[in-house]
């Protein structure tokens, strides 16, 4: 697993240190920190195709909750019978509740390459020269308490966890929304659907935890992919929407 990682390293490194290069003449200063926006914008564009079908799968939960309730109502006293329907139910309809965490499960590889990136002194027997950029003056490669929490650079950490903050708390908003059509359509589930909808709630939160103990460079691609997701709910549920009408429209077709 470990020299899984320093490969992974080592290629982050490499791809950082060309786009910090090919940004240098319009960023200057900023050209390292923009060259990690980029790196975490290329991964997300990676993982779009997944993003939109974790996000269609969860659509398509929300619009299915009537048929659920059914199910739980019919074998209410058949737990174990319950439990094979709904399973076989899921996978017919190519939902799950797993489904709409692959997308941050999938990107722990990445920010663990980013987070020992900029904790190594050294890449591949070289010294790591990404650790000598900074952002606003602070170094990329510090942490919100090595830096002094009031310090200065503390001050660009209190920013990045602000700019965070908001983008969670947008993101728990968004999330709990659509949690909120299962507690309303589903009595059986309601337990259940609270749960996840508090989860929706904090998870986005855990993100600021999570960039008070890593380098800048790290909490900047937090910062990053926090936004973006923000923007891929936004942009892809219009889609998502049609293409669901579009199935259920076949779907009544079919049937009629």
């Amino acid at each position: 697993m470990l020299g899984f990682l320093d490969a992974g390293v080592s290629v982050a490194y490499h791809l950082v240190t060309t786009l910090a290069t090919a940004f240098a003449p319009v960023a200057g200063p900023l050209a390292a920190a923009a060259a990690i926006v980029a790196f975490t914008i290329a991964v997300r564009l990676l993982l779009l195709p997944l993003s939109y079908y974790a996000l269609r799968g969860q659509a398509a939960q929300a619009r299915l909750q009537p048929q659920i309730a059914e199910l739980r109502r019919r074998y209410a006293s058949q737990p174990d019978r319950l439990q094979r329907e709904l399973a076989a139910f899921y996978q017919r309809e190519g939902g799950g509740l797993l489904l709409g965490c692959l997308p941050l499960l999938i990107q722990l590889p990445f920010f663990s390459v980013v987070y020992r990136l900029f904790l190594s002194h050294s890449v591949g027997g070289q010294p790591n020269r990404l650790l000598t950029h900074h952002l606003l003056g602070t170094p990329l490669g510090s942490g919100w308490l090595a830096a002094g929490p009031l310090s200065a650079h503390g001050l660009v950490f209190i920013g990045l966890f602000a700019l965070l903050a908001w983008g969670g708390w947008r993101s728990a908003r968004l999330a709990s929304q659509a949690t909120a059509t299962a507690v309303e359509s589903d009595a059986g589930s309601a337990a259940q659907a609270r749960v996840m909808s508090g989860l929706t709630r904090i998870i986005p939160f855990t993100t600021v935890i999570i960039a008070m103990f890593v380098p800048l460079a790290a909490g900047l691609y937090l910062l990053t992919t926090t936004w973006w997701t923000l923007a891929e709910r936004v942009v892809l549920r219009r889609r998502v929407e049609l293409a669901l009408a579009r199935k259920a429209s076949r779907a009544d077709t079919v049937t009629t």
